[in-house]
């Protein structure tokens, strides 16, 4: 199936876009501002795949002839889900919860066009903690402030220093975006990745 059709990114997160411009497929980035509360009785991969295609079909009707990709994160931590702190004490908090303990991330990419074209996919990492001090956890979020990010690290950054290890099928989509799925549904839109 080749197009020639735009691609959309439905997202204003700095982290998804460059993402994305690794695959050297051009598109415009675009935000889909909607409320991202978990539905009642909903688990967390039901929710990263509903929010990651709403996002994606928010946009379709201002851009019915474009490709238009969507994504959506959660963090389940020991306790339940983690979201994005928001400021440095409970970044703090959120990083002791996690240490010496298993994190699973869920990142669902949802792609519609053209036509009722739809697809989504969930990728699952899971994350082990090294036991952290306090005293490193505070060094770690004044020197990153990751204080936008579900979990409060930054894997592309300094982030990785706080892991035992990471296991997942695609690294990437602890980032934020599978790209190993995403590149593959380019190839079968017809764009060549690489």
């Amino acid at each position: 199936m080749r197009t020639s059709n735009r691609h959309l990114l439905a997202t204003e997160s700095p982290y998804k876009i460059n993402l994305f411009t690794r695959l050297g497929v051009p598109f415009h980035a675009i935000a889909a501002h909607l409320d991202e509360t978990p539905l009642a009785h909903e688990d967390a991969e039901s929710t990263a795949r509903r929010l990651a295609l709403a996002k994606a079909s928010h946009l379709q009707s201002s851009h019915p002839h474009d490709w238009i990709w969507g994504s959506d994160q959660v963090c389940l931590g020991p306790n339940g889900p983690l979201g994005k702190p928001g400021d440095p004490e409970r970044a703090i908090a959120m990083l002791q919860t996690l240490s010496g303990q298993q994190a699973l991330f869920l990142t669902a990419v949802a792609l519609v066009g053209p036509n009722g074209y739809q697809r989504i996919h969930c990728e699952q990492v899971t994350v082990q903690f090294r036991s952290l001090s306090k005293p490193e956890i505070e060094r770690y979020i004044a020197i990153e402030r990751p204080l936008d990010t579900a979990g409060a690290f930054k894997v592309e950054c300094l982030g990785i220093s706080l892991f035992d290890s990471v296991t997942s099928r695609d690294p990437t989509a602890l980032e934020g975006l599978p790209l190993i799925t995403i590149s593959q549904w380019c190839r079968d839109l017809g764009l060549q990745v690489p």
